[in-house]
């Protein structure tokens, strides 16, 4: 089987981490060309990563290269107009996160989905770990009994000069604050490993950035199980952790990390109350160790392009967390709980993360 043909748009600091999958994952891919809008960038990549075809204009190198894979890393507001033109040229699509701005750009990414035959894939490379896989796995076997409370909070800390870069801080760019950018992965994942959520509550605020987004934002979900959730993301917390705490019936499972985690970043516990040898053992089984990576994504990603099966987060496995977090800016901007499936195409909402009738209007056209 020919090795699938890559290229990525955009070269900030995250094409480390796409250029390491690429590499991890050599035996399958080959890397053919990298465009962005900052020529002297363009030619600092390629020759730090022996890229053969540098580009200013990525219609252009989409037109030349016919790639198989395009990976996407630009800014967010570009993602959609990217991820469209993409599957419109024959490609796949692997989407640094957050996909696109809202539901209704989302649903469009659908729609071209369904016109092409090919797929968009977000990333969440928090899934992909060994010790993640475990635990929705125990989960979804009660293997600890029902899940009952969790908590799951992304206490990070960003400067005011970070928000300073000319497409942050702002809902029409950024699309939000730690919500969307800072704490979407911790709270996709918890997401993931649970059942459906049904309601969320929310407040958020700006306490010490000047910026038009959030720096906090504070949730409490009620699950399809019954299972209730606190969330915190924030970006201001100069001790940065995250940590996801699950109880269940028989144990507590805890995750602290920063960036990224491997099994020893998980505890499990119980009380001496309900010591039982038999439950700690379903956690004792893992015996494998890896990272939730993107180098582990991506070879998920090329076992479904191997079989032209829809690939890990996408489709409705991608959709989740934009409209949870459309739902949790909508209680947090209306001051009311927001039910799941209630934010629908005549609800601002739907358009943007703030509500705002310029966005809808925009949508609708």
């Amino acid at each position: 089987m020919r090795k699938k043909r890559i290229v990525i748009i955009g070269a900030g600091g995250i094409i480390n981490s796409h250029i390491k999958a690429i590499h991890t994952n050599s035996d399958r891919v080959e890397l053919i060309g990298i465009s962005d809008i900052r020529e002297a960038r363009v030619k600092e990549v390629c020759h730090t990563f022996d890229i053969s075809h540098g580009y200013t204009d990525n219609q252009n190198m989409l037109a030349e290269l016919n790639p198989d894979l395009v990976h996407i890393i630009s800014p967010p507001a570009t993602h959609k107009d990217l991820i469209v033109s993409s599957l419109q040229a024959g490609a796949w699509v692997w989407c640094e996160k957050p996909l696109c701005r809202s539901l209704a750009e989302f649903d469009a990414i659908t729609e071209t989905e369904n016109q092409t035959g090919h797929y968009a894939s977000t990333v969440f490379q928090w899934r992909f770990g060994s010790a993640g896989k475990h635990m929705k796995k125990l989960i979804q076997t009660e293997a600890f009994g029902k899940p009952l409370v969790l908590s799951c909070n992304t206490w990070w800390y960003r400067t005011q000069q970070y928000y300073d870069v000319p497409w942050r801080g702002t809902y029409e760019k950024e699309f939000g604050g730690p919500t969307m950018t800072l704490g979407i992965h911790l709270t996709d994942f918890m997401l993931w490993m649970m059942d459906e959520w049904e309601e969320v509550s929310a407040m958020i605020g700006t306490l010490d950035h000047d910026i038009q987004v959030e720096d906090i934002s504070m949730a409490h979900v009620r699950f399809e199980n019954n299972a209730r959730a606190s969330i915190i993301n924030s970006a201001l917390s100069p001790r940065q952790e995250t940590y996801l705490r699950m109880d269940f019936q028989k144990a507590t499972i805890e995750l602290k990390a920063m960036y990224h985690y491997t099994n020893e970043n998980w505890t499990f516990s119980t009380h001496p109350d309900l010591e039982n040898t038999e439950v700690k053992a379903h956690w004792d089984v893992l015996d494998i160790d890896f990272m939730g990576s993107h180098d582990q994504q991506l070879s998920e990603i090329l076992d479904a392009m191997d079989s032209n099966a829809r690939p890990p987060v996408s489709g409705d496995e991608a959709r989740r967390i934009l409209e949870f977090n459309a739902s949790l800016y909508k209680s947090a901007f209306t001051g009311e709980r927001v039910e799941r499936g209630s934010i629908t195409p005549d609800d601002p909402f739907y358009y943007s993360n703030n509500g705002t009738p310029k966005m809808m209007e925009q949508g609708q056209r």
